[in-house]
């Protein structure tokens, strides 16, 4: 997978090396997620982090058509769509669900790694 332009995303999906041991349980609880990516191409946070989430799914086998990317202005509004109901107020926010329902949010970055935090958020409500 790969998004629209961010600035240095090949260099920064290459050098991050997630976490195996976290990306094996990470695996087993991707059933039925979905994830809803909220990004700028002009946000430093995003030219780190969106290169990093993406590596991280893609060594999980996360699939691509479980994954939404709303790309937002420097106001966070979405040129083509209304946003204003997922509360943005940092980015990237990364929204993830289970069933249409939202379980939790990484927003702007990862409070210890992408793949802990989100193995941490999956393993809460499995």
């Amino acid at each position: 997978m790969k998004p629209i332009n961010i600035e240095n995303f090949d260099q920064n999906y290459a050098t991050y090396e997630p976490d195996r041991e976290l990306l094996n349980g990470l695996s087993t609880l991707i059933n039925n997620i979905d994830i809803t990516a909220v990004i700028g191409t002009w946000c430093g946070d995003c030219k780190l982090y969106v290169p990093q989430f993406y590596k991280v799914l893609d060594a999980i086998g996360f699939a691509e058509s479980n994954l939404t990317l709303i790309e937002v202005d420097e106001e966070k509004k979405a040129e083509n769509s209304t946003i204003d109901h997922l509360n943005i107020i940092s980015i990237p926010t990364f929204i993830i669900f289970k069933n249409g329902q939202e379980l939790g949010r990484i927003i702007e970055s990862p409070r210890l790694t992408l793949e802990r935090d989100l193995l941490n958020l999956l393993k809460t409500h499995n």
